[in-house]
């Protein structure tokens, strides 16, 4: 089973930058595109970002186009997620995936325990 170990979240200020990283083990990663997906308090899980493995192709969620950048490490079965000019729309739960776009859908049956991300003056 495919297991997802998200890390990094943290409380910051509007306009801050923060990285997370999601660490995906028994998976075969070079076949895979992984991204993230959040889940803000009382609304329902959304996509943020996807990135294909060999082309490395990555796809935005309008809202943090130009804002955040997703990438990862094959050789350290790792996806990150850069987070810049933070908004405190950015709050939620933030969650690592197996992933594909277009449209950005994620092809998860569990999810791993999501790292919390706070934006707050």
């Amino acid at each position: 089973q495919v297991q997802f170990v998200e890390s990094g979240g943290d409380s910051v200020q509007p306009g801050d930058s923060l990285r997370i990283s999601c660490t995906v083990s028994e998976l075969a990663l070079d076949y895979y595109a992984l991204g993230w997906f959040r889940q803000a308090p009382g609304k329902k899980r959304e996509g943020v970002a996807c990135i294909r493995s060999l082309s490395a192709a990555a796809y935005y969620v309008d809202s943090v186009k130009g804002r955040f950048t997703v990438s990862r490490d094959n050789a350290k079965a790792t996806v990150y997620l850069q987070m810049n000019d933070l908004k405190p729309e950015d709050t939620a739960v933030y969650y690592c995936a197996v992933c594909d776009f277009p449209p950005l859908i994620h092809h998860n049956d569990h999810w791993g325990q999501g790292t919390q991300v706070t934006v707050s003056a």
